[in-house]
């Protein structure tokens, strides 16, 4: 009698177990997402970041992009760099830079950057932001926003929670 109960509970637990759906994500899943993606930064906050203005260091936003698949395309990702509506807005090319990984200064493209994802596989790459210690006084703002990107092929959406990095340069 005392072991009825027990082997009741195992089997239960078992048949639970057994009866979980089991999803092949490689098989795409849903076909009105099977080319669609997220790209958000790490952690998954919208966390602000307050910095001195002479940091020698790079500024690093990581950012993870969300995928179950791989492709035949890359899949791009775009940001910017928003101060609209924002007092003390930051000056780029005065305050800082976009730059890629070795400090070189990059130009947008029609006010986006962006970030190639080859082969639109899960990756995390990173945002590099420069701060040229301008003499201007009082803290300087800006933010930047990761975008949504819809093409043909594919989505490239972003989280709510994290899509932006609002940046106090002291």
């Amino acid at each position: 009698m005392k072991l009825i109960k027990p082997l009741l509970f195992v089997s239960a637990l078992a048949s639970l177990i057994a009866a979980c759906e089991k999803r092949d994500y490689n098989r795409g899943g849903l076909p009105e997402y099977e080319n669609h993606y997220y790209a958000a930064y790490l952690p998954n906050t919208n966390a602000a970041t307050t910095v001195a203005r002479s940091q020698a260091a790079l500024l690093k936003f990581p950012v993870q992009f969300y995928s179950a698949f791989t492709r035949d395309y890359d899949a791009i990702a775009y940001y910017g760099v928003v101060t609209t509506g924002i007092a003390n807005p930051a000056v780029l090319g005065q305050d800082f830079n976009v730059v890629d990984r070795n400090g070189n200064t990059i130009q947008p493209v029609n006010g986006k950057y962006s970030i190639t994802f080859p082969k639109a596989m899960r990756a995390t790459d990173t945002i590099y932001v420069k701060l040229l210690n301008s003499t201007v006084t009082g803290s300087r703002k800006m933010e930047i926003q990761l975008m949504d990107n819809k093409t043909s092929q594919y989505e490239v959406d972003t989280f709510s929670t994290a899509y932006t990095r609002p940046v106090t340069i002291n």
